[in-house]
């Protein structure tokens, strides 16, 4: 298995930060079932990515600074009957690095407008 180059972005991570900042609004982050569901929606290609891959990424991305995370109020979890959830927001570190991506290769990334043509 080949190591990748530093500060190189997998296909995994560029559709995590894309559709995290089409979730994301100025007053709430976005939790990694809704952020599954999106990829699983947006990118015909992919699929549902599994769980325990999604979640390894989020946290190998939130320790590089390309999110953000933070638990859920207690008390709105509490009221809704389920656990707390963790919310992540792309970061503006994370916002320069997708668009990097994008300029060094725009026509190999997966993208939701690309895979609704059959381009990706």
């Amino acid at each position: 298995m080949s190591r990748r180059r530093s500060g190189a972005l997998l296909p995994l991570e560029l559709r995590i930060l894309e559709s995290g900042l089409q979730l994301q609004t100025p007053d709430e982050g976005f939790h990694g079932f809704l952020l599954a569901s999106r990829m699983a929606t947006t990118d015909d290609t992919a699929g549902l990515t599994a769980h325990g891959t999604l979640y390894k990424a989020l946290a190998r991305m939130t320790e590089a600074g390309l999110l953000d995370s933070t638990w859920e109020d207690p008390s709105l979890a509490e009221a809704a009957g389920r656990p707390r959830r963790r919310l992540y927001r792309v970061t503006p570190e994370g916002a320069v690095a997708l668009a990097a991506s994008r300029l060094e290769a725009p026509s190999s990334l997966p993208t939701p407008a690309r895979t609704a043509r059959g381009l990706a």
